[in-house]
């Protein structure tokens, strides 16, 4: 949860308008001392601008500290962040310093900080307003000298409203506010991060060889959404390099959780609970396309418009796959 002064060694990595855009407000950000608000999706690489802003502020040379809250139970919180007293509480046999007594000078970086309990923003604000804090357990007043980097993917003002957290934490918090873009915003982006993931998976997997990405699965890579961001992104190019044979990466799988018994199981349950009933072999062809263009919709649907990847679902050869498409075309 902590990192220490020892310099920033993960460079953001783009060239799109929309990234270049935000890594200007970043920089800009930096160099006030003020809290920021970093808000994205998950894997957009929050806690990596949150390095960024430290090690671009004239807080370099100090502590950045990390507290990922959403790894913490609500009622040790208040204890990572202030620390406690010898006899605060059962099991405090020595004391212990918080999180702001360790990044003194330095940044606070807290993650997912839409989730701290009310009577803990209460502690914070007041960290933010006056300096000062208390240990669990003692009523000695410590001043402090910290900047705070908060994290999150919650509306905060929808929480405020809700009662969940508190208007006037919000209000000190959000000097500035920046929202990092999201993957699916950063057009070519995504494939020179994936050509960067896959020369690092293919250096771990021994490969000599950098790995190319066919034209088809840059397609693909373009054309999906990217829920996950950059660290989905990361874990498809990985799987992908890890599970190729050659160079050239021709297939992905972007869920790695999709089953692929579930479409036989339903067309078997189907076929159970279908009642008898006499054939009319009159429209044996009609009927065989149907089921063609059933399953070819199927299976192009779970590899997300990949033929290659279709093909392997229904274990046809390319060609084959290729030939049914171009039949089928104007009813997909």
């Amino acid at each position: 949860m902590e990192s220490g002064h020892n310099g920033y060694n993960q460079q953001p990595l783009g060239e799109s308008e929309v990234f270049l855009d935000f890594q200007n407000q970043l920089s800009r950000a930096a160099t006030v001392n003020r809290s920021v608000l970093l808000v994205g999706e998950r894997g957009s690489g929050k806690e990596i601008a949150a390095r960024r802003l430290h090690f671009l502020s004239p807080r370099w040379q100090q502590n950045l500290v990390t507290v990922n809250c959403a790894a913490l139970p609500p009622s040790l919180i208040e204890t990572e962040l202030f620390g406690y007293e010898q006899g605060a509480f059962t099991g405090a046999q020595k004391t212990r310093k918080g999180r702001f007594e360790e990044a003194e000078g330095g940044t606070l970086f807290l993650d997912e900080i839409g989730i701290i309990p009310l009577e803990v923003q209460e502690k914070i604000l007041r960290v933010v307003e006056y300096g000062t804090y208390e240990r669990v357990g003692s009523s000695v007043t410590h001043e402090t000298n910290v900047r705070i980097i908060g994290a999150t993917n919650a509306d905060l003002p929808q929480l405020c409203k809700e009662g969940k957290f508190k208007e006037d934490l919000l209000d000190r918090l959000s000097f500035e506010v920046l929202f990092l873009p999201p993957l699916r915003k950063r057009g070519d982006d995504i494939l020179l991060l994936a050509n960067y993931f896959a020369a690092k998976m293919a250096l771990e997997c021994g490969r000599q060889e950098m790995p190319i990405l066919s034209e088809e699965v840059s397609a693909v890579l373009l054309g999906y959404s990217w829920p996950g961001n950059v660290r989905e992104l990361k874990n498809v190019i990985e799987r992908a390099v890890y599970r190729s044979d050659g160079q050239v990466i021709e297939q992905l799988t972007l869920d790695p959780f999709e089953n692929p018994y579930t479409m036989e199981k339903a067309a078997v349950a189907e076929n159970q609970e279908m009642p008898k009933k006499p054939f009319d072999l009159s429209q044996y062809e009609t009927a065989r396309q149907e089921l063609d263009l059933l399953y070819l919709r199927e299976a192009l649907a779970r590899a997300k418009g990949n033929q290659k990847e279709a093909a392997k679902l229904l274990s046809l050869t390319y060609d084959q796959l290729r030939g049914l498409y171009r039949k089928f075309q104007d009813r997909l």
